[in-house]
C-alpha cells in the first residue's frame, strides 16, 4: 500500500509538472516529521509551513502525539526563516484552541493577520481532501496564522 501511495503521488506531481512546468521542486516524502524534520531542512530554510486538519488525539494521554507541542514548536522554529508563516486549520475547535495556545505561548511565534494578497490564506480551508469534506458536510473550520519572529537570544536581547 505504501508503494502504491507513493506511486500515485509521484504520478500526480508528474502530471502537475506537465500542466505547469513551474512546479519542478515539489515532492512528497512519507516519513515521521515529529522525529526527522531537521534532517530534511536547514536552519531557516522554509518560508511557509502548513498544519491542515491534524489528527485531534482527544485522549489526554495521547496529547503528546499532537503535531503541535512545545518540543515540535522548537523544531518548526528551527527550520523556519525569520518572518516565515505557519498556517493552521482544524475542524475541531478544541484542537484549534490547543494550537493557538501553544503557538502563542512559544517565544518565537506571534499570531498575525494575513493581508488580502496572501494567496495561501485565501485557499486554506478547501485545499485538502479533509477540507473539502468539511465544506461538503457544511462543517466549521478554524484558522490561525503565526509568524516566526526574531530570536532574542541571537541578538543578545532579553
Amino acid at each position: 500500500k505504501q508503494w502504491y501511495q507513493r506511486r500515485v503521488r509521484d504520478d500526480r506531481f508528474k502530471a502537475l509538472r506537465v500542466e505547469n512546468p513551474t512546479y519542478n521542486n515539489a515532492g512528497v516524502i512519507r516519513t515521521n516529521a515529529m522525529k526527522y524534520l531537521p534532517n530534511f531542512f536547514r536552519k531557516g530554510q522554509l518560508e511557509k509551513l502548513f498544519i491542515l486538519y491534524p489528527d485531534p488525539h482527544f485522549k489526554r494521554c495521547k496529547h503528546k502525539w499532537r503535531i503541535v507541542s512545545e518540543g515540535l514548536l522548537a523544531e518548526y522554529a528551527f527550520v523556519l526563516a525569520e518572518g516565515a508563516l505557519v498556517y493552521t486549520v482544524s475542524d475541531v475547535h478544541e484542537v484549534h484552541e490547543w494550537m493557538v495556545e501553544h503557538f502563542t505561548a512559544f517565544p518565537l511565534f506571534e499570531r498575525c493577520d494575513p493581508g488580502p494578497e496572501d494567496a495561501a490564506a485565501q485557499v486554506l480551508i478547501g485545499s485538502t481532501e479533509e477540507g473539502k469534506k468539511v465544506l461538503r458536510n457544511k462543517g466549521q473550520s478554524w484558522t490561525a496564522i503565526f509568524r516566526r519572529i526574531k530570536d532574542p537570544a541571537e541578538t543578545g536581547e532579553k
